[in-house]
């Protein structure tokens, strides 16, 4: 990953974002300040250690004051709408051309900001000469592009998508029919081997459209996918769902059970390039039953919308997104940011999406009528590594009932090894023991109900040792 560059405001702002990558701080021993609520986009995501980002076009950058202004005020990841494509990187076969993904590279660190490569292999958007080959030829083409591009950014990169959209619609659940499938049903398994092979350390994604509902056949086949490769060990980090919304095609209310079940195969999810047409406050909770999601789901690390303002999007007359083509903020800005200052997220039901904490059809409610209370106790940890700078690192432990009975509350022993400290912290009330062991118990309320969890975060200087940390959970 990167350490961003901070200058004036934005990077004094984005320094403790850095650090913290969550609201309020349980200080440690760096006696770090607290966060207010965030008033940007990114600023709130971050207290729920989340990242918000946006589609960036490089050639707007220089050229529309009011673009760059917001695209630098709200967002703290970007993604290169066009200018890392197969087309723009490689035009001609063996000849490489960054120019305009550096410039995004260097502005987004210039702003504090990460970047999200966008793609590296692609049916749609290939080069001419590539559109031409067929075969080991275009295989070995195709790999020797995703190894040239991934080694150039190398370091510089949050996440990758590494392959995208190479699934069909409709109820086959089939792979699509493109050049690249063609040269064997391997290829994503091989292009993605060779990203991990270029880039060790940045995370690795599968990207698509129309996966959002779960009983989709796209869907399952996209899961199906990345649960054999997690069973084989091909280097798969995250999934990105493209998310794009209409009258016609709305935020499914299973949404939030599609994102746990990937994020239960063991990898990040992302909501990677969301926009949703339409207007006032349907668009707004629209938005808001998005972000929701997310937020319900620990290992959903991040939003981005697919554009600036609305006269940017590749669906301008929808009217998809925060802003109006004028750079005011919409009411869908509203709802966002107010749903990321709540904390709070929201779980699927047999009705569909509840936000009544006291919906007796809430697994998680302690006030479930349901609930027999009665059962076995135990609980899991589990850690995943997040964002990471020259000389620390944040990670997210989240506890999880592993018990047939509630849990009223929960201890975890965070261990670090010599140089690392713990620095900060977030979402729990943690103790010291000593100086390389961490116990954290809730911050509030402990309930868990079976099968729920719950997370918490922290920020390790690591002095050069990159080791994770080890976790445990005890009941109580």
């Amino acid at each position: 990953m990167k350490s961003p560059r901070m200058s004036g405001h934005a990077g004094a702002r984005r320094a403790v974002q850095a650090i913290a990558a969550a609201g309020v701080l349980t200080l440690a021993a760096a006696g770090l300040p607290a966060v207010a609520a965030g008033s940007t986009l990114d600023t709130a995501a971050a207290e729920s250690n989340r990242y918000f980002g946006t589609a960036i076009a490089v050639s707007r950058l220089s050229s529309d004051s009011t673009y760059s202004t917001i695209a630098a005020r709200e967002f703290n990841m970007v993604t290169a709408e066009n200018e890392m494509k197969m087309d723009a990187t490689e035009p001609n076969q063996g000849q490489f051309n960054y120019s305009s993904g550096d410039r995004l590279v260097s502005w987004a660190r210039q702003n504090g900001m990460q970047v999200r490569g966008h793609a590296l292999a692609w049916h749609s958007q290939q080069p001419g000469w590539m559109q031409n080959m067929s075969g080991t030829a275009l295989r070995n083409a195709m790999l020797n592009h995703v190894t040239q591009v991934a080694t150039h950014f190398k370091g510089q990169i949050y996440a990758w998508d590494v392959v995208n959209e190479a699934f069909a619609d409709g109820s086959s659940g089939a792979r699509r029919d493109s050049n690249l499938q063609r040269t064997g049903n391997d290829w994503i398994e091989a292009a993605f081997r060779a990203a991990r092979a270029a880039d060790p350390n940045a995370k690795l994604c599968y990207n698509d459209y129309n996966t959002d509902n779960w009983n989709h056949a796209k869907t399952q086949a996209v899961y199906n996918m990345v649960k054999d490769f997690k069973a084989r060990g091909v280097p798969i980090d995250c999934v990105g769902f493209q998310a794009h919304f209409n009258s016609g095609n709305p935020v499914p209310s299973n949404y939030h059970t599609t994102l746990q079940n990937f994020a239960d195969l063991g990898v990040d999810v992302q909501i990677t390039e969301l926009d949703i047409e339409g207007s006032g406050s349907s668009q707004a909770d629209q938005y808001k039953g998005v972000i929701q999601a997310c937020m319900a789901v620990s290992r959903c690390t991040g939003v981005t919308v697919w554009g600036v303002r609305d006269s940017d999007s590749w669906r301008a007359s929808g009217t998809p997104l925060l802003f109006d083509s004028y750079g005011n903020k919409k009411a869908a800005y509203t709802s966002v940011l107010g749903q990321l200052n709540s904390g709070q997220g929201v779980r699927a039901t047999p009705g569909g999406i509840s936000t009544d904490p006291t919906d007796p059809t809430d697994p998680t409610d302690p006030t479930d009528p349901t609930d027999p209370g009665q059962g076995t106790t135990s609980c899991s940890a589990t850690y995943s590594e997040g964002q990471k700078w020259n000389d620390r690192f944040n990670g997210t432990v989240t506890i999880r009932n592993t018990g047939t009975a509630a849990i009223s509350s929960w201890t975890s022993n965070v261990i670090v090894q010599y140089p690392q400290r713990i620095i900060a912290t977030w979402n729990g009330s943690p103790t010291w023991p000593d100086q390389y062991r961490m116990v954290m118990r809730p911050q509030g309320n402990g309930y868990l109900a079976p099968g729920a969890s719950t997370s918490f975060g922290f920020t390790v200087q690591h002095g050069g040792n990159w080791t994770w940390p080890s976790v445990n959970c005890t009941v109580g």
